[in-house]
């Protein structure tokens, strides 16, 4: 399960640096993404019942009714950290725990519900089929996806990190024109642009 620190931050923690990303390029980096700052002071952005539904509805997922918030946050943080280890192997070239691998590998196994759609009367293409996820249909859809990132070279080629040294949120590049160098430009891209500002105005 991902440690996140819960001493004072060297930061402020704004509600734009809490604030749930889903703009990461794939599921599991949306996932991975529920924790900003990993290489300062970790911030928790999905970590009560409230974040997990918000978190859902973002990534267009619905839990069937009845199920224990606090089960599959703590499921999610398990795969959200072996994702993490995973994932950022592929740039640093750190080999991740085989318990990662074991977790994703075992989480992966559940079949999620089969997709489908069907042309309504009026032309318009709507989703068929189960709509709502088990804990353990949604972890399979997370690790699944994972698994295809990892797998799949050319998916895998436009992994990259954003250039941010307090950000270096994991993200997929579009693969067409200049390279994805920020997590997002209203963000990281702005604040790099204002810093440069600054300090092209105090210089001598």
């Amino acid at each position: 399960m991902d440690t996140v620190q819960h001493d004072p931050p060297r930061r402020r923690v704004t509600a734009q640096l809490r604030a749930l990303r889903f703009d990461a390029g794939t599921l599991c980096l949306n996932l991975v993404a529920t924790v900003g700052r990993r290489p300062e002071v970790p911030v928790e952005r999905m970590g009560d019942p409230e974040r997990l539904e918000a978190w859902c509805r973002g990534v267009g997922v619905t839990l069937e009714d009845g199920y224990d918030p606090q089960d599959v946050l703590r499921s999610l943080h398990a795969l959200r950290a072996a994702a993490h280890d995973i994932a950022s192997g592929a740039l640093d070239a750190h080999r991740p725990r085989q318990q990662s691998v074991d977790l994703v590998n075992l989480l992966a196994r559940t079949e999620p519900p089969d997709p489908g759609m069907e042309l309504t009367a009026d032309g318009t293409w709507v989703a068929k089929g189960r709509r709502t996820l088990s804990k353990e249909a949604l972890l399979s859809l997370v690790a699944r996806d994972l698994i295809d990132l990892m797998t799949d070279e050319a998916r895998r080629s436009r992994l990259t990190a954003c250039a941010s040294e307090v950000c270096r949120m994991l993200c997929l590049d579009s693969g067409g024109g200049r390279p994805r160098k920020w997590c997002s430009m209203r963000r990281c891209g702005n604040q790099a642009k204002a810093a440069g500002r600054r300090l092209r105005e105090s210089a001598p």
